[in-house]
């Protein structure tokens, strides 16, 4: 069983949507679904057939919540340091082409989201980046292209 390495924060973010899907949204479509039982002929009912849908799309995704929750392997990024960029860095790096700045923190795949900075451990830029450390040349296989970064500031927060 291969273990799915997330934060602290990406756990609780995971835990949290299987709480509500198993709270609100399954009880919910289940009265959905009762509800249009009660309109009669099942074979023409377009509300029961969307509840069925959605009942069916909750009851995979807590399915898929539940294996990622059981095989997380939570690290606590406060306790880890170094120089060398790894899983829960904060990595500021110079895009040698544009000259502009960016900074990401390596994450797990759930916790992936480009717009806040987070980027996934198996991203091809994060895969670059890994096992590098400040002042280092990277080179990565975009989609848009070979790009270069060097790399600022590898921090820890």
């Amino acid at each position: 069983m291969t273990k799915i390495p997330m934060t602290a924060e990406g756990f609780r973010a995971l835990d949290e949507e299987l709480k509500r899907l198993k709270t609100v949204e399954r009880p919910a479509v289940i009265q959905a679904i009762s509800e249009a039982r009660d309109h009669g002929d099942l074979s023409e009912n377009a509300e029961y057939h969307a509840a069925k849908d959605r009942q069916g799309w909750i009851e995979g995704r807590v399915a898929e919540l539940e294996d990622k929750l059981a095989r997380a392997q939570v690290i606590d990024v406060s306790k880890l340091s170094g120089e060398t960029v790894k899983f829960g860095a904060t990595v500021t790096v110079l895009d040698e082409d544009t000259g502009e700045e960016a900074t990401y923190k390596v994450v797990g795949e759930d916790e992936a989201d480009v717009k806040d900075g987070k980027i996934s451990i198996t991203s091809p830029i994060a895969r670059a980046l890994v096992g590098k450390e400040t002042g280092d040349v990277v080179e990565v296989n975009a989609p848009g292209g070979l790009k270069s970064y060097e790399i600022l500031k590898v921090e820890w927060r």
